[in-house]
């Protein structure tokens, strides 16, 4: 008797903020966004920790809250729609958890978790309870903890396993990202040649000399579950 095992295409999904914007979080990039309102070197560098740490944990106690109001929206559940056929892995540079809320399964946070807390004595990270981080909450070896977000200055420690997980991908699909913050902007070129990608952002994206490259000028909610449906009908037929 012949098994014939049909092994399921690889996706990785490529989320920046623009997929967040559609659930009521304020972007990086827009002009009305709430970095707009703070100097960068005051709150997101690890100068600004030396420096006013309690400033740094204010701001991130005002983004968590947004986070914890804030709700999945269609993008998110198509993604969740797409795995149930494809082998998804989701690479996301955002610090939020609307990914694991919607019910996707395998997400790597590049820039961290803000719903997490790290130990400035050993990096160990813990689930923050409630909605704010204060100083003066230690870690168990009784260190500041601090916001586990991945700061301007600083290295990017899952970008090692970003790589690996790219190898072998059939299908790249980059969501709501500019692709000019580095290192994550390099993650065309972790992904092999002939593999399908495809760029989903309504705004004009910097994407010369990407090769077999679709642009889907589309809001996420919208193109999002434009091209689930496709790639879904075409598994099936």
């Amino acid at each position: 008797m012949f098994i014939i095992i049909f092994e399921m295409k690889k996706i990785i999904v490529f989320s920046g903020d623009g997929i967040s914007a559609e659930s009521g979080l304020k972007t990086f990039r827009d002009s009305d966004g709430l970095w707009e309102n703070y100097d960068l070197t005051e709150v997101a560098t690890p100068e600004a920790w030396e420096k006013d740490p309690k400033m740094v944990l204010e701001f991130y106690n005002m983004r968590r809250k947004q986070v914890i109001k804030a709700v999945p929206n269609k993008s998110h559940y198509a993604l969740v729609e797409l795995e149930k056929k494809f082998n998804l892995e989701i690479i996301t540079q955002n610090i939020d958890d609307l990914h694991e809320r919607a019910g996707s399964s395998n997400i790597l946070h590049l820039h961290g978790e803000i719903l997490k807390s790290r130990s400035t004595f050993d990096g160990s990270t813990y689930n923050i309870k409630g909605s704010e981080l204060n100083f003066g909450d230690l870690c168990k070896n009784n260190s500041q903890l601090r916001p586990d977000i991945v700061w301007f200055g600083e290295a990017v420690p899952n970008m090692s396993l970003a790589m690996e997980l790219c190898k072998n991908t059939d299908i790249l699909i980059i969501i709501g990202t500019s692709l000019t913050v580095y290192p994550a902007a390099n993650i065309v070129d972790f992904v092999p040649d002939n593999c399908d990608k495809y760029l989903i952002d309504p705004k004009d994206v910097l994407s010369t000399g990407i090769k077999n490259l679709t642009v889907i000028k589309e809001n996420a909610s919208v193109g999002i579950p434009k091209l689930a449906d496709k790639l879904l009908e075409k598994s099936i037929s």
